[in-house]
């Protein structure tokens, strides 16, 4: 698993900016939300189980020699709020290697991280702002 951390700075009402080793990235939400100067936090998460879907068929077929030429993914929710990946696999594969690439889709790390029970442990920093009180002097 990636040891980077990824830290989110407020922006322009609720537009973020996320750094995440060397890059940086825009999180926000459509008008009249927010600014739409990025994806969703939402489409953030569909992004990256695609593109994680996507790198875990590629490196299978690689490994294995197959002639995948192209895999393309495509991430949405449907009506219900089921995620629904949509893999589509160019080259000349027979049947069984389809059955092995898609096995592989399903064992990206996004994909099993988003199908198992988690925890999430938040833990607070409270800035606290310095107040008049503090800045006068006390009485001897």
């Amino acid at each position: 698993m990636n040891t980077r951390i990824v830290s989110v700075a407020e922006g322009q009402r609720l537009a973020r900016s996320l750094a995440i080793g060397p890059h940086t990235l825009t999180a926000d939400e459509p008008q009249p939300i927010g600014t739409d100067t990025g994806p969703t936090p939402v489409e953030l998460l569909l992004a990256a189980l695609g593109s994680c879907t996507s790198m875990a068929v590629r490196a299978f077929a690689d490994r294995h020699g197959w002639p995948l030429d192209q895999v393309d993914v495509a991430v949405r929710f449907d009506p219900q709020g089921q995620v629904v990946k949509n893999i589509t696999l160019a080259g000349d594969l027979d049947p069984a290697r389809i059955e092995e690439l898609l096995a592989a889709a399903g064992r990206c790390p996004v994909h099993r991280l988003l199908t198992k029970e988690i925890s999430i442990v938040t833990v607070p920093t409270v800035m606290a702002r310095p107040s008049e009180s503090r800045n006068r002097t006390l009485p001897r």
